[in-house]
Formats: structure tokens, C-alpha cells, sequence
């Protein structure tokens, strides 16, 4: 399955769970983050210990290609019929991620969408009512959510005859394994996103060396991101 397939699917994520995103400055600028957050994110950031991690980075001796894998090959990688070194420590410490966080950052996926999705996925197949009833949230509510996880492709919809005549949609999982593949990959397609990002800024910052500028480094490097930002 080729890594375009997680794209499409992470950029339909996005675009499915935009609307339902919780308006309480998730999404939140410079101007409005306070000092005391940022202090708190550099407090919260930690080293890796990437020798005992469940997934493994190699790195190319000849070139500038970087691997993320989450299996421990054996024999290692290769980029250009050469043997790629296993990276073993970091220089960079990090902000171990949430994974609320990283639900809502890759796939668009609020609190509320992963409760339903959760609760499908290990008591269903239930109707919209009985969603309701166990989690707590309107059945209106829990109806939208269910749409969306469907269009996602992480649930299946049927209908299910009653006793008494007529039907009942109810939700269920989709196969398990499916899942976890569509979702790695997606995943995987949204990290290649982030780390592009992180590329075109680096090469932002060389440009700039190597260039001559009116503005600030700060001015040239946040309007060449806030065009980009423009144009998607």
C-alpha cells in the first residue's frame, strides 16, 4: 500500500473533523500564547532515549536522508546500497506527545469524536441512542460524530431489523488490523508534512545567511509561513 493512500486519508480526516473542533484557542498564535505556557513547554521537554524506543531512526552516512521505521530491521536500512546508521541519541530534547494532542494535530480527531469512535470500537455495534446513554452526549451530537467517523472510513454503519418491525442504524469497528495500518500510514503522511515544514525552515534560515534583507531573520522567516499558510 503506497504512502499516498495515508494521504489522502489524513487530508480527508482533516478536512472532516474541521468543523468540530473545540473553540477554546487549541489553534493558538504567538500574540496570544502567555509567557507562562511557553516556560512551561521548555520545561516539559525531555530527552529520548532512542536506543530502548519502540521504533528506530537511521541516518545516511553519505547524504542527508533520515529514516523512521517502526520495526527493528534486520541488517538495518540502506539508502544507496550503503548500510545507514541507527541514531542512538538526540542533541534535541522534546515535548512527549499526548495523545489527545496528536489525534486532534494528525487526524482533526477531538475528545469527544474519540470517545464515540472508542466506544463503537469495543461495545459495538450500537445505535446513536445507546452511544448517547454511555457517554453522556446528546444524541444529536453523537449522530454528527458517527457521520464523520464513517466518511473517515474508522467505523462501518448497517442497519440492524427490531423485533417489533423496522430498522435501526447501528455503527461498528472496522477490521482491526486495517486500522491500525490506514492509521500509521496516515500518520506517517502527516509527519512527512510536519517534517517538510521543519526542512523549509531550515533552508529559510540558510537563505537568509546567504542573502541580503531589509527585514529581520523573525520578519522574513514568519511572512515566507504566513504565505504558505495563505495559499493552502
Amino acid at each position: 500500500m503506497s504512502v499516498s493512500v495515508g494521504y489522502k486519508i489524513q487530508e480527508r480526516a482533516q478536512s472532516t473533523f474541521q468543523h468540530l473542533r473545540p473553540a477554546n484557542g487549541l489553534d493558538m498564535t504567538d500574540k496570544d500564547t502567555p509567557a507562562e505556557n511557553l516556560q512551561m513547554d521548555a520545561d516539559e521537554r525531555q530527552a529520548v532515549n532512542l536506543v530502548e524506543s519502540d521504533y528506530s531512526i537511521y541516518r545516511c552516512r553519505d547524504c542527508d536522508n533520515v529514516v523512521l521505521t517502526m520495526q527493528d530491521c534486520d541488517g538495518g536500512m540502506t539508502c544507496h546500497g550503503e548500510t545507514m546508521e541507527r541514531v542512538t541519541d538526540s542533541k534535541l530534547g522534546i515535548r512527549p506527545p499526548d495523545i489527545r494532542q496528536v489525534l486532534l494535530d494528525a487526524f482533526g480527531l477531538p475528545k469527544p469524536g474519540l470517545d464515540i469512535c472508542l466506544c463503537v470500537i469495543g461495545e459495538g455495534p450500537l445505535s446513536p441512542a445507546e452511544l448517547g446513554d454511555r457517554l453522556g452526549y446528546a444524541e444529536g451530537t453523537v449522530r454528527t460524530y458517527l457521520n464523520d467517523l464513517v466518511e473517515f472510513g474508522l467505523i462501518q454503519k448497517s442497519q440492524l431489523n427490531r423485533e417489533s418491525g423496522g430498522f435501526v442504524n447501528v455503527y461498528h469497528s472496522i477490521d482491526l488490523t486495517e486500522m491500525r495500518e490506514e492509521t500509521l500510514i496516515a500518520f506517517y503522511a502527516w509527519a512527512g508534512e510536519a517534517a517538510s515544514l521543519i526542512e523549509e525552515a531550515n533552508l529559510t534560515k540558510e537563505d537568509y545567511r546567504d542573502a541580503e534583507y531589509d527585514d529581520g531573520l523573525g520578519e522574513v522567516f514568519w511572512e515566507r509561513f504566513g504565505e504558505q499558510t495563505e495559499n493552502e
